[in-house]
């Protein structure tokens, strides 16, 4: 039945494409865009289609947004991604952090963990642990810098490698647009839980150079007990034009995170007090070190070149008491102390570099755009498990005794891709690309030790992959502004660092394995018609295949070992929409109110296919179950975000002085395991996780110019709900969502 709704809507949308006037191209869509400018800056809209070109990138074709964050109105110092993202539709995100240090997001059935299903990127070079092997994001920068967050969902593969839910991009503010040698800006917030955050930013220009820094500190006692945090944040870029056609630029990230993980509750506990902990001695830090060079030159109004160097030094470290939730953490009667905690550390050490050019030339007075990079990634990451930590309670991250597990990790990747834009017409854009991947990857290391000290070395046999990805796009533009886009493009994800290593005897890797590879495709219609009605409408689909995971299986003497290897596909297709319009931009109060609203809807049926699982017969025994037509575990059915804003407006200047929002937030029931298990468990790691509505409120006064206060009310009903059940760090159990939270800002500029 869903094929059939999904076919009805291609339909559809082809119905409405020939319905439409062949007129000329409408004058609102954006061909080309430098890479760094103040998008969004003349319409003051927080939501806007990524033009065709930014750079020396594609987008053209492609189902995709940039949300500017100065029009949003929110508070932004707790990395709100409910709101931030709330006009992207599909976005689903697991709001068991509300300090907003690690963010958590997905799309069309996919997992959010880390958001590791994204191609995560600051200023276009990579963030996360390892893209690669490991491909969680546990940085993620204040968003007080964010000029703009670029998303291109599943078809971004081809340009940027390793994903299936696309590319994120945060890119900073760099001072370029600056009018004077210094500018200052100081936003200070306060808010519930012992909330302050302290964000003070430099930027300016003179002549040929410009620049932007900022300092970032933010600390909370936070909404649950044992569940503090500080983090701070250092950021400095630059750049000096040194011609009208040549450009250099870079940026220095420094982040230091320290927080206290409260732990899991059970579902009995969230009838009750769901501020309370029964963890206070688990700690977890993020020390993370980024930086990026990156060269542009302008080689003549056809030709354009950039090389972009970047590396990344950082760690990861917890340590805690992470057993199940029914298992006290309490002082041993023998010992008149607390259990020894686990300890584990990861150090990530990545370099990198990626070079693109793109061409524009002319076949019968048409405009054509040819674009092509090149990239070498290396990684090298340490990891050292089951470490045994201090009996204490503070953020102690040392040990005396040698970990049991010690793990090395190195990627090189080299990749290759091109995409070309075929004007057919002013209206009609084709667009073919194509990229080439080569990954090698080496395991090494020790699982532990067994009863005489010698070392289980793990088995690991080195991974080399070579492949291929296509795709193909386009896009139609009409005369009233909308414009329908489609693509459909292959896509892949690596073979991660714990699926290259089994510890003899007891695992055993899968000779064939494989990376997981797919298809993403779309097709929709978009477009701002008269200023005052935006349209994203479409239907995707998203073909997994080859997940890996992992079978209990039984040898040729009846003994039990783990398989790693290829579990089995999914598929996941569904509507993505989003409408925004604003009634009194056609009555006469337009030059004084603004009332816009909007509504972003997705509808995801995300099932396996043919799938392998392991289960334990009636017996107690494990055997294999084939879970074809099970929904995937944490991808609701049915996303509801709404909202209206209402705005005042100086009539003379057109600058608002006043403005005051509200969204509703609504997510479907989503089940938290494979097996689709709806019954709750007693350590609470299973069972489902229930549908929740959320209220949000916000204001804004433009004092004068440069002079604003903001005051938002987060979860404005108090609503007792979550996101996430975790089987173990930083559970294990259920993870409760703040309540009502309330926030105040002054951010003055000068």
């Amino acid at each position: 039945m869903l094929r059939n709704i999904i076919v009805g809507g291609l339909c559809g949308i082809i119905g409405i494409v020939k319905s439409q006037s062949l007129n000329d191209t409408s004058k609102n869509h954006i061909e080309y865009l430098a890479e760094i400018s103040l998008v969004g800056q003349q319409n003051k809209r927080d939501v806007l289609p990524s033009p065709e070109i930014v750079g020396t990138k594609i987008n053209a074709g492609k189902k995709n947004a940039v949300i500017v964050l100065d029009n949003l109105n929110t508070i932004v110092v707790n990395n709100n991604m409910r709101q931030i993202l709330a006009k992207v539709p599909g976005m689903h995100i697991w709001e068991s952090d509300g300090s907003g240090i690690q963010i958590g997001i997905s799309t069309r059935g996919l997992s959010p963990n880390r958001s590791w299903e994204f191609n995560i990127r600051q200023n276009s070079a990579d963030i996360a642990a390892d893209p690669y092997g490991y491909p969680e994001a546990y940085y993620n920068p204040p968003m007080q810098a964010i000029q703009r967050i670029q998303i291109i969902k599943g078809a971004g593969a081809l340009q940027f490698g390793p994903q299936f839910g696309g590319m994120i991009n945060y890119i900073m503010r760099d001072g370029k647009s600056e009018s004077k040698p210094i500018s200052i800006q100081t936003a200070q917030t306060i808010g519930s839980f012992g909330l302050y955050n302290n964000f003070l930013a430099v930027s300016g220009r003179k002549n040929n150079f410009y620049y932007y820094a900022f300092y970032d500190r933010r600390s909370a006692e936070g909404y649950r007990k044992n569940s503090a945090y500080n983090t701070q944040t250092l950021y400095f870029s630059g750049g000096y034009q040194i011609s009208n056609k040549i450009d250099i630029a870079f940026d220095f990230t420094n982040y230091d995170m320290l927080s206290q993980q409260p732990g899991g509750l059970t579902d009995a506990d969230m009838a009750g007090d769901i501020t309370k902990s029964t963890r206070f001695r688990n700690w977890f830090s993020t020390p993370w070190l980024t930086g990026n060079i990156k060269f542009n030159w302008k080689i003549n109004n056809n030709q354009l070149l950039q090389i972009m160097a970047f590396g990344m030094d950082a760690d990861r470290k917890s340590v805690g008491f992470t057993k199940s939730i029914d298992i006290p953490d309490t002082i041993k009667i023998k010992t008149l102390q607390y259990a020894p905690r686990e300890l584990a550390i990861d150090k990530y050490h990545n370099r990198g570099i990626e070079a693109s050019y793109l061409l524009n030339y002319y076949i019968a007075n048409q405009k054509q755009t040819f674009t092509a990079g090149i990239r070498y990634f290396t990684s090298f990451t340490e990891r050292f498990q089951k470490g045994v930590g201090s009996s204490g309670t503070d953020q102690n991250f040392t040990t005396d005794f040698v970990f049991p597990g010690e793990f090395n990790f190195n990627t090189k990747n080299y990749s290759v891709f091109a995409e070309q834009v075929f004007r057919v017409s002013k209206k009609l854009l084709l667009i073919p690309g194509a990229r080439f991947e080569y990954i090698h990857s080496i395991a090494s290391g020790r699982a532990g030790f067994l009863a005489g000290g010698s070392e289980i070395n793990i088995i690991a046999p080195a991974q080399t992959r070579i492949f291929f990805i296509g795709g193909f796009g386009l896009e139609y533009h009409f005369s009233n502004g909308l414009e329908m886009y489609g693509n459909i493009n292959q896509a892949y994800r690596p073979i991660l660092f714990s699926d290259m290593q089994a510890v003899p005897g007891t695992e055993v890797i899968d000779a064939n394995l494989k990376d997981a590879s797919g298809i993403n495709s779309d097709i929709g219609i978009r477009g701002l018609i008269g200023k005052w009605f935006y349209l994203d409408a479409s239907v995707f689909a998203l073909q997994y295949n080859n997940r890996a995971g992992r079978l209990s299986l039984y040898d040729a003497n009846n003994v039990a070992y783990t398989l790693k290897t290829n579990v089995g596909n999914s598929f996941t297709a569904g509507i993505e929409a989003l409408i925004e319009i604003d009634p009194m931009a056609h009555t006469s109060f337009k030059k004084k109110f603004k009332m816009p609203l909007f509504v972003s809807y997705s509808f995801n049926d995300a099932r396996y296919q043919d799938f392998n699982l392991t289960v334990k017969n009636g017996a107690g025994l494990n055997e294999t179950k084939n879970i074809k037509n099970n929904y995937i575990e944490n991808a609701p059915r049915n996303i509801l975000r709404t909202g209206i804003n209402f705005g005042y407006l100086d009539d003379k200047t057109n600058q608002e002085l006043f403005n005051i929002g509200f969204q509703y937030s609504f997510v479907g029931q989503t089940f938290n395991d494979a097996l689709n298990t709806v019954e709750i468990s007693g350590n609470a790691q299973n069972g489902l996780i229930p549908e929740y509505s959320i209220c949000d409120l916000n204001l804004k006064v433009n004092l004068k110019k440069d002079i604003s206060i903001k005051i938002a009310v987060n979860n404005l009903a108090n609503e007792k709900y979550f996101t996430r059940r975790a089987g173990g760090y930083p559970g294990p159990g259920v993870m409760p969502s703040d309540g009502r939270a309330i926030l105040f800002t002054l951010d003055v500029k000068i």
